[in-house]
């Protein structure tokens, strides 16, 4: 890498409206977590917000954003517009933001056309099954039967995860690690190209995936980052 001695890291953003000293302001926003784990494990994180005012629309950009980079995180947060795999909204389904949906799936798309290292998580690995020709099961509760994987909107649920042997995310988790859930939403359909590597032992469900193809491109459905686990992140990093 001649640019710099770290991988200079890109993790997304989100937008939400918050008290901002005495006023109330629309910001971009990170769990601190992300950008503190890239850190740990040596990389250098750059934020990336979505913007609406770019004149060439959200996704303008993307190209010369990922030139730049050594790494990309696409982090967790809201649902995905089911538009985007051709299916009507669950009347389950959380609020969506399109700016986001269309800024990060042309960062992921264009990462993943330069083979640039990716960690996609949650949401994350939502869009990168959207962007592959996936689909997704909108509300879990309705196929599994109950709530094990988010106990309310924004909580946290420990589930046991099976790893496939000899795959990344085996080397990077252990065989059956405890992980830590909170999503509604899951894959249905599996995006072209993409392998299952994980499934919580409870139900099925697909936890996380890979694209073979790909130099390094792991996504899992639950979030290292809460318990703090550096773990993926620096294998991410390595990869870079």
């Amino acid at each position: 890498m001649a640019r710099n001695t770290k991988a200079l890291v890109g993790l997304t953003t989100y937008t939400e409206r918050v008290s901002w000293g005495t006023r109330t302001e629309d910001v971009a926003l990170i769990q601190r977590a992300y950008f503190e784990l890239v850190a740990q494990a040596g990389g250098r994180p750059l934020l990336l917000p979505p913007s609406s005012l770019d004149p060439l629309g959200p996704m303008g950009g993307a190209v010369e954003t990922i030139a730049a980079l050594d790494a990309l995180v696409v982090i967790g947060g809201l649902d995905v517009d089911p538009k985007l795999y051709g299916a009507r909204p669950d009347p389950h389904l959380g609020r969506v933001d399109d700016v986001r949906d269309a800024s990060e799936l042309a960062l992921l798309a264009t990462a993943l056309e330069a083979d640039l290292p990716v960690l996609a998580i949650c949401r994350g690995q939502q869009l990168l099954n959207v962007l592959l020709g996936g689909t997704l099961h909108q509300h879990l509760p309705d196929l599994v039967g109950h709530v094990g994987h988010q106990p309310g909107d924004g909580l946290y649920a420990d589930q046991e995860i099976r790893c496939e042997p000899g795959t990344r995310t085996e080397a990077i988790f252990g065989p059956a690690p405890v992980v830590r859930c909170s999503h509604h939403q899951a894959i249905d359909k599996l995006g072209e190209g993409l392998l299952v590597t994980a499934r919580a032992a409870q139900d099925d469900v697909i936890e996380a995936v890979e694209l073979p193809s790909a130099r390094f491109c792991v996504s899992v459905q639950w979030h290292p980052e809460e318990p703090g686990d550096v773990r993926p992140f620096q294998a991410l990093v390595d990869a870079s």
